[in-house]
């Protein structure tokens, strides 16, 4: 079953069971995913509706840290909810000693030396770690170890 599927299958036993948060949670992203395929003028692929997800995701997080500034703690609960939802549907997450080990690969793989090799770094890991690791967490490994390197 693709991905697309299961949101769908999904978003039908959140509405049986009455689950309203799930239901409108699951809906946004097959709104979302939809106005992908749009544009796209056929079905995603399970990477593709991936990415939707791990976008929709980063939106969340963005929006509890910009709710928690605002001692909004009601709206960054109702966020941090609809994350652990979405959450459901990504990759499991790589801890921190996998992601210092696949940078370390990634550098020696590429033969990147200083900071200005960083994008080559960061489009050998890309492939490697999409949906499984924060873009931000990343980054920043990989500066602190090319810094390290020069």
């Amino acid at each position: 079953m693709s991905l697309r599927d299961q949101l769908k299958a999904d978003v039908s036993a959140a509405m049986r069971s009455g689950e309203t948060l799930r239901r409108d949670t699951l809906r946004m992203a097959l709104s979302s995913l939809a106005l992908v395929e749009k544009e796209l003028k056929r079905d995603a692929t399970d990477d593709e509706v991936l990415g939707v997800i791990v976008k929709a995701v980063k939106t969340r997080k963005e929006s509890v840290d910009a709710y928690t500034a605002a001692n909004r703690a009601d709206l960054a609960d109702a966020e941090t909810a609809e994350i652990t939802i979405l959450s459901a549907y990504m990759p499991e997450q790589l801890s921190d000693a996998d992601v210092d080990a696949l940078v370390a690969e990634a550098m020696s793989a590429t033969g990147a030396a200083s900071s200005k090799e960083m994008g080559k770094v960061m489009g050998w890991l890309a492939p490697k770690t999409k949906g499984r690791v924060d873009g931000k967490v990343l980054s920043g490994k990989v500066t602190a170890a090319l810094a390290a390197r020069g």
